[in-house]
């Protein structure tokens, strides 16, 4: 178990998502940060949607005590100012990476909980505080940060997977296909349909530049949620993939200590929500991580 551990903090970054890419980085832009969490606790993951001049920013949020990620909403207000926060989502499981996304008049959200052993839609019944599982999703793996996208006639679901441990995790991207986002999905035929800690785990929204779809993905090679680079995709189709990564996007120096990591880049409206890690290794983590190994054997 490593001594020093990751703590997240999100911000919003007052830029459309694809200015972000074409700079190549969130350096210079106006940005707000998202609260500050207590001690061992950290907010990561942020997906959001804009509606009635209103920021819906939802979140994991974990506790190193616990061990066990909730996904939260914040909600702020056209100033800005943070007008309401409640958790919407527990399960049994860990849950994070709440992707959420708007199609045919409904809302979705679609997390991570590869600890459940599968993949469950939410549909939200009352936005943006109560949600209901309206789907399994069925796949040829177990997904990790599960990226829907509808593309040309379909719709496109990328993902990591938990089935060949780390390399797995982080080293291989896969792909499906379906008519509904309900499924039934089809798993490409070229699975994994890329290698590599480069660019092989989701990371965020995808965009359409210049008439091509391109996907935030993770850069894991250093260490893990290192940067973002944009993976651009050249030819989709059930049975072909060909794509190519562009230069990581990193955390700014200025934010240190926050600038260890930059692992999400999504889109809400004109802005982007990205989240920047700082490590953490105080003698006060030390005394409160032992003892709670302790207290668990």
């Amino acid at each position: 178990m490593p001594l020093a551990k990751d703590i997240w903090r999100p911000l919003i970054v007052e830029a459309p998502i694809e200015t972000v890419l074409r700079a190549g980085s969130i350096e210079g832009f106006a940005h707000r940060w998202l609260p500050k969490e207590d001690f061992l606790c950290f907010l990561a993951d942020p997906f959001g949607i804009e509606r009635n001049g209103m920021r819906y920013v939802f979140v994991e949020r974990y506790d190193y005590r616990s061990r066990r990620g909730t996904i939260e909403c914040l909600a702020f207000a056209s100033d800005g100012s943070l007008s309401d926060r409640r958790q919407v989502l527990e399960e049994p499981w860990h849950l994070s990476y709440p992707f959420v996304f708007e199609t045919a008049g409904e809302t979705y959200m679609l997390p991570e909980a590869h600890r459940s052993g599968g993949l469950t839609l939410y549909r939200a019944v009352e936005f943006p505080w109560r949600w209901e599982r309206t789907a399994v999703i069925a796949l040829d793996h177990v997904a990790i940060d599960a990226t829907p996208v509808f593309h040309e006639g379909l719709w496109w679901l990328f993902y990591s997977t938990a089935d060949h441990g780390a390399a797995g995790k982080t080293g291989a991207l896969f792909l499906a296909w379906a008519d509904r986002i309900e499924g039934p999905w089809t798993p490409h035929t070229g699975n994994p349909v890329r290698r590599g800690e480069d660019a092989s785990r989701p990371g965020g929204t995808p965009a359409v530049m210049d008439g091509k779809l391109v996907l935030p993905m993770q850069d894991c090679r250093r260490t893990y949620g290192a940067a973002i680079r944009p993976l651009s995709i050249h030819r989709l189709a059930p049975d072909v993939f060909e794509a190519e990564a562009g230069a990581a996007i990193t955390a700014p120096h200025g934010f240190a200590p926050f600038d260890a990591g930059l692992h999400t880049l999504s889109a809400i409206g004109s802005a982007t929500l990205v989240d920047v890690k700082r490590k953490l290794l105080t003698p006060r983590s030390l005394v409160v991580l032992t003892k709670r190994e302790l207290a668990k054997r």
